[in-house]
């Protein structure tokens, strides 16, 4: 199961470590969204998140580019009226298609493991869908992006539209997205779209595992209870979002892990917990 892909690879890259890398592997297409991707990748996504041996997925692009998009021979099996001729049919098996795309981007976030996007190359159209589902984004110097839909008559229905103005804010995205102009990885930077920029794809990819075993070391239940806690506070004001937290905490605070984490401190060890 772990790598039985068409469009996707599963490496651990050091044996001993809970950091699990998952790419985006069509290199020869510049890792092109194929309708197979969007098969494959909530399969992947969810063998990660049940396996107890991960703690942290890092997604990144095989080859030179991390993702030019979504393919257009994707475009085009999507759009054949052929299919259906009936308009009212065709119209409910296109929109059956666009959630069950949108579902396999959200994946990203129903994983309880931390996803860090580590962007090079080409990050375009569909490859903004996925990057703004990740938990964090690194990029390299080389990294340009691009909101594209509209260059191809189209609007963006994979989360761009929704994720993107909750980190860009809401003026930065409806340029980028009427616009579809090209933005290098230091405006990123700027834009908050990702949260470093590296200066090559070597310095990123040390500089990417250096977090993701940073955080895979910690308490794998503070960890996945803080980023469902931040999820479910985009939807939710102040008093809901200190509500919800209270509810989380009265069911997984009190654990193994903050005895190890005290007993730790007062020895002056590193905390070991058990797999989640």
């Amino acid at each position: 199961m772990e790598n039985s892909y068409k469009t996707l690879e599963i490496v651990r890259k050091i044996p001993t470590s809970s950091v699990f890398h998952l790419f985006l592997n069509r290199p020869l297409r510049s890792n092109a969204l194929s309708l197979d991707f969007f098969e494959e990748f909530p399969l992947a996504l969810s063998y990660l998140d049940q396996n107890p041996d991960v703690s942290v997925i890092i997604l990144a692009g095989a080859g030179k580019h991390f993702c030019s998009g979504i393919d257009l021979n994707s475009l085009s099996v999507i759009s054949d009226r052929s299919v259906s001729g009936d308009r009212g049919r065709f119209g409910e098996r296109l929109r059956r298609q666009i959630k069950s795309m949108q579902d396999a981007i959200t994946a990203i976030e129903r994983c309880r493991k931390p996803v860090i996007a580590a962007v090079h190359g080409a990050c375009i159209g569909g490859g903004i869908d996925i990057v703004t589902a990740c938990d964090i984004r690194y990029c390299s110097e080389d990294a340009f992006f691009s909101v594209k839909e509209v260059d191809l008559a189209i609007t963006a229905d994979l989360g761009t539209l929704q994720r993107l103005p909750t980190i860009v804010g809401h003026g930065n995205a409806m340029e980028l997205a009427l616009t579809a102009r090209g933005f290098s990885g230091r405006e990123a930077k700027d834009l908050g779209l990702v949260s470093r920029v590296f200066g090559s794809k070597s310095e990123l990819d040390e500089g990417v595992m250096m977090t993701a075993e940073g955080i895979a070391v910690k308490s794998p239940l503070a960890v996945t209870g803080t980023k469902a806690v931040l999820l479910r506070s985009r939807e939710l004001n102040v008093e809901q979002g200190l509500d919800y937290v209270a509810t989380w905490n009265s069911s997984v605070l009190i654990s193994e892990d903050l005895n190890e984490v005290v007993e730790a401190q007062m020895k002056k060890t590193q905390p070991r917990f058990s797999k989640l």
